[in-house]
């Protein structure tokens, strides 16, 4: 009998084996009812019951962007329940392509604490930088394959064919990217709505112009909207997350919320439940620029169209006439926009629209929307998302100059700041010197005269 009972026991444990040979994707484990390292990271992370982690994953309302093969990741969640989380664009470009620099960006980025890198590198061989980048970096990896294809290929953009762009992509996933943006709801009937409608600036996506220059020269289909299957398949395989391009998201305040947007949107909705039938966890990306009055609708329309599926935006920037200054703008919009629904912000620095960021645009630009970020988490009200704002205040108070600059986002530049015009009197800073209105309290409660001599 106990033969028997031993027998049952491990044919049950070789079917269970067998069965999650075929379970690949978090999704896969998640809805298999299996809780997966990177979950239990990410619940640890969070603050939250790892299968409260599991249960949203499996219904595509969070993502876990890991690829299999990258083994330097520190897995993050994204999605309805968590923390906002931040981007770091970078990459090499033709105009300036300088690796070194952008390894200085990988540096800033990754002391700073972004969460995401997305390589956005466009010029030459690219597959060296890309694979060195995902070897050391803990942050999670995105690309998007159809900036690469001209290089990497080695072809015209019009002797491309979807074959070709299918190859980048499953290049990008081999080599351990966690995410990459398909613009794959751009297809015709969106581009028909685009026509009739028309936009003060076009289409301003660089992955989406191109694919639109490759359908109006060979008259075909968007590749990525037609091969989407084959895609699927490809990101399955290696556990790439999938990032729903917004091809069509307004350039200008002015085209926000119209009629190219919704309809890309509501194709990427249909798209979304494709990817999730497919066992490939999905971002959805949106705007772009857009008025603060409209944030807010925009951010629920997407999670009512897409399903629930977490949100990754582009600011937004919320005015147009301030080039120089886009980080604020940014993150202006970034905060509402997170406080309101949104899950992943992509930074904006102060070279947005003028030229390639360099290292202090990153952290210029970086920090901002880190401030952006948490400040929707205080307004949403998540578990410990005021810690550390009541240790710096409590650190003010007693004006505890270390522990204010190790609490600080950016630690350099608020020791610079203070270094640079250093005090005549110990406890206060040159603002207010001995006025200093924490030193007075100070002073005061420890039952002492103070001295308020400015001579």
């Amino acid at each position: 009998m106990a033969q028997t009972h031993a027998s049952n026991q491990q044919s049950q444990t070789q079917l269970r084996n067998e069965s999650e040979k075929h379970l690949v994707t978090q999704i896969d484990f998640a809805r298999a009812g299996i809780v997966t390292e990177q979950m239990k990271h990410v619940a640890q992370h969070e603050n939250l019951d790892p299968d409260v982690i599991r249960q949203g994953v499996a219904t595509g309302q969070i993502a876990i962007p890991a690829n299999i093969h990258h083994s330097s990741l520190v897995p993050v969640g994204v999605g309805d329940g968590l923390t906002t989380k931040v981007n770091v664009n970078l990459g090499i470009s033709g105009d300036m392509a300088d690796a070194d620099v952008e390894w200085q960006k990988v540096e800033v980025a990754l002391e700073l604490g972004a969460h995401a890198i997305m390589d956005l590198s466009n010029s030459g061989k690219t597959q060296a930088f890309r694979r060195e980048l995902i070897e050391c970096s803990p942050a999670m990896i995105g690309t998007v394959p159809m900036y690469d294809a001209i290089g990497y290929l080695e072809k015209a953009l019009i002797a491309i064919t979807p074959e070709d762009y299918l190859e980048v992509v499953r290049t990008h996933a081999k080599d351990g990217v966690d995410f990459v943006t398909i613009h794959a709801g751009m297809n015709r009937r969106v581009l028909e709505s685009f026509r009739e409608t028309g936009r003060l600036t076009n289409i301003v996506s660089r992955g989406g112009s191109l694919i639109f220059a490759w359908m109006e020269a060979t008259g075909r289909e968007n590749p990525f909207y037609e091969f989407y299957d084959e895609i699927l398949e490809i990101l399955h395989e290696h556990d790439v997350t999938i990032s729903l391009g917004d091809a069509m998201r307004p350039g200008s305040t002015y085209d926000a919320s119209d009629a190219s947007q919704i309809a890309e949107l509501i194709e990427i909705g249909k798209l979304t439940k494709r990817a999730w039938d497919k066992g490939v966890q999905v971002m959805v990306e949106g705007p772009g620029h857009m008025a603060l009055d409209e944030i807010e609708a925009n951010m629920k329309m997407e999670k009512l169209l897409c399903h629930g599926a977490p949100f990754y935006v582009l600011g937004p920037l919320v005015a147009d006439i301030a080039p120089g200054y886009d980080h604020i703008t940014a993150a202006i919009g970034g905060a509402l926009a997170a406080s309101s629904g949104a899950n992943f912000l992509c930074y904006v620095t102060p070279a947005e629209h003028l030229r390639l960021p360099d290292v202090n645009d990153v952290r210029e630009g970086l920090v901002a929307t880190l401030i952006a970020a948490h400040a929707a988490d205080i307004a949403r009200g998540l578990p410990g998302a005021r810690e550390r704002d009541n240790r710096m205040s409590d650190a003010r108070r007693r004006v505890a100059w270390d522990e204010m600059f190790d609490l600080a986002l950016d630690p350099v530049k608020a020791r610079t700041y203070f270094d640079s015009a250093p005090p005549a009197h110990d406890g206060t800073c040159t603002m207010c010197g001995k006025m200093c209105a924490m030193r007075t309290v100070n002073t005061i409660m420890d039952g002492l005269a103070i001295d308020l001599d400015t001579q």
